[in-house]
């Protein structure tokens, strides 16, 4: 596994940049198993939104692709060193990642299950997956509250294939940023003995 980087503190990070004050903060769980990644790592920061992970992954140096269908969205990643901004249609017919690699896959509050084995595909051997999203549950608290965008108990783990090492999986209630049910997991394409942040 690699050397673990120094991973700053979220508000050490851009904080002249007025656009990013403004995003909210990176994920706990994202933040936390950063710090499995090196400097130069290639990462995928998957329906990126906002890009809140991919601002503050290349503000550990890493080499990030900012993915998402909404153009409003990524204009304000457009010019971020170590961020490359792609639009594209992660739902479509025709798979636009078709033979990439990358050394980690970030996915937060989105489920796309159709494509959930060609995103893991996506992952170099020995690279990481850190997935957070809404599981059922969910809408007592608001959206997603279709079936359709929330994870079954225990599904995440459930999807990882033969050959993956799970590093952690969690799920059930949080209280922040709000309230919500969630599931978690990262994961190591690979047998893995990796050192726990």
């Amino acid at each position: 596994m690699p050397a673990t980087p120094s991973v700053p503190p979220v508000s050490a990070l851009n904080a002249s940049d007025a656009s990013h004050q403004a995003l909210p903060a990176p994920s706990a769980w994202v933040v936390r198993f950063a710090s499995l990644l090196v400097p130069g790592a290639r990462v995928l920061d998957y329906a990126c939104g906002s890009g809140r992970h991919a601002r503050w992954l290349a503000g550990l140096g890493m080499q990030v692709d900012a993915v998402d269908r909404d153009p409003a969205a990524l204009a304000a990643l457009r010019g971020v060193d170590g961020v490359r901004v792609r639009e594209l249609d992660l739902e479509g017919e025709s798979w636009p990642l078709a033979g990439e690699r990358y050394d980690a896959v970030v996915v937060t509050n989105y489920l796309h299950r159709p494509r959930f084995d060609a995103l893991l595909a996506l992952l170099a051997p020995g690279g990481v997956l850190i997935y957070e999203t809404f599981m059922l549950g969910n809408e007592r608290f608001g959206k997603p509250s279709s079936p359709a965008f929330l994870l079954q108990p225990g599904e995440l783990l459930a999807r990882l294939p033969t050959g993956w090492t799970p590093l952690a999986f969690e799920q059930g209630e949080v209280a922040v940023p709000r309230p919500a049910v969630v599931q978690r997991v990262c994961a190591v394409k690979g047998d893995a003995m990796a050192r726990l942040p």
